[in-house]
């Protein structure tokens, strides 16, 4: 049977009070795939109390045990379950869920894994090397490269590299690596998006792409030598773009996806046109893995008042990717 594994991240956050207002929605109805959400039964229980919820999901601790649509599974205790306050004590039941859920999905091909919110910080600080949810699965997966995308119906937005100071991007910019992640982004829009002949536009690393070499020559020496072996193994994809007008209507209208050279250089455009209904999904991996576009929001946690729209449509992806 197919199975949407949900890792909820960091208990503090607003991760488990998303899937339980899913589950008090009737949402989980229209998925197809079973669901099994990770984490300590006592923290589900208390924040569903919290949120004002009445209703009862069963909890297992196997996986192969778990006989209805929707379970919890106990993978560890959560030490500390209270919302809206970060603790480093619980990075280590962060990570033992994340990781049962990678490896689930590595093992089983019916399965697919949704992500909540983490803090970054909050693992780091609890004693792991630990730079996102995207590298932790190509480091367990054991996969060469992968790709950060993140999409909405509005757009699609790839990212060369990711969770790095920009002081390190320019030096982390290669040949290889846009040859790799463009080949990847290819590939996959093919494959999981059905999308024949995807056209992707690439947006260069320097103001105005460079200015022919007066604002930069990474252009110049890395990307569109780059840009050129990729059209000559026919990949639709752009000399690069000044970012400042790439994201135009019309541009946008014949756009299939973006590739942008740094984190915050193309995701600031998309959550402005799609903050809340946008995905994360993880490319180049042997495994489905989607997520929400949003952090912990430990402002709102245990307050009602968050917003589903990003796990749903995880979920959705999820349940159709499988």
């Amino acid at each position: 049977m197919k199975t949407i594994i949900y890792s909820p991240g960091d208990p503090a956050g607003i991760g488990p009070d998303l899937f339980l207002s899913l589950f008090n929605e009737g949402f989980f109805k229209f998925i197809k795939a079973n669901i099994v959400c990770l984490g300590d039964k006592k923290l589900f229980d208390s924040r569903a109390k919290e949120l004002g919820y009445n209703f009862k999901i069963n909890s297992y601790t196997e996986i192969n045990d778990i006989n209805e649509k929707i379970g919890y599974l106990e993978i560890v205790e959560c030490p500390d379950i209270t919302s809206g306050t970060l603790n480093a004590i619980n990075s280590n039941y962060v990570i033992k869920n994340l990781d049962f859920g990678i490896d689930s999905c590595i093992k089983n091909k019916d399965y697919g894994l949704v992500t909540g919110p983490i803090s970054k910080e909050n693992i780091i600080d609890g004693g792991y090397l630990f730079s996102g949810h995207t590298e932790r699965i190509m480091q367990r997966t054991g996969s060469d490269d992968v790709l950060m995308l993140l999409a909405s119906e509005r757009l699609k937005v790839a990212l060369a590299t990711t969770h790095i100071p920009l002081s390190k991007v320019s030096k982390s910019i290669t040949k290889e690596l846009i040859l790799n992640k463009v080949g990847i982004l290819n590939r996959e829009l093919k494959s999981k998006f059905n999308i024949e002949k995807p056209k992707i536009s690439l947006l260069g690393l320097n103001p105005h792409a460079g200015e022919g070499g007066k604002l930069g020559d990474e252009e110049i020496r890395i990307i569109i030598p780059a840009v050129e072996e990729l059209k000559a193994a026919n990949i639709d994809v752009s000399m690069p773009l000044s970012a400042d007008t790439a994201f135009n209507k019309n541009l946008l209208d014949e756009t299939d996806a973006y590739f942008a050279m740094y984190h915050d250089q193309g995701l600031p455009v998309l959550k402005a046109l799609s903050f809340g209904d946008s995905i994360n999904i993880t490319l180049g991996v042997p495994i489905i893995r989607t997520s929400v576009d949003h952090g912990v929001a430990l402002d709102i946690a245990g307050k009602g008042i968050a917003n589903n729209s990003s796990l749903k449509n995880a979920f959705i992806a999820a349940d159709n990717l499988i």
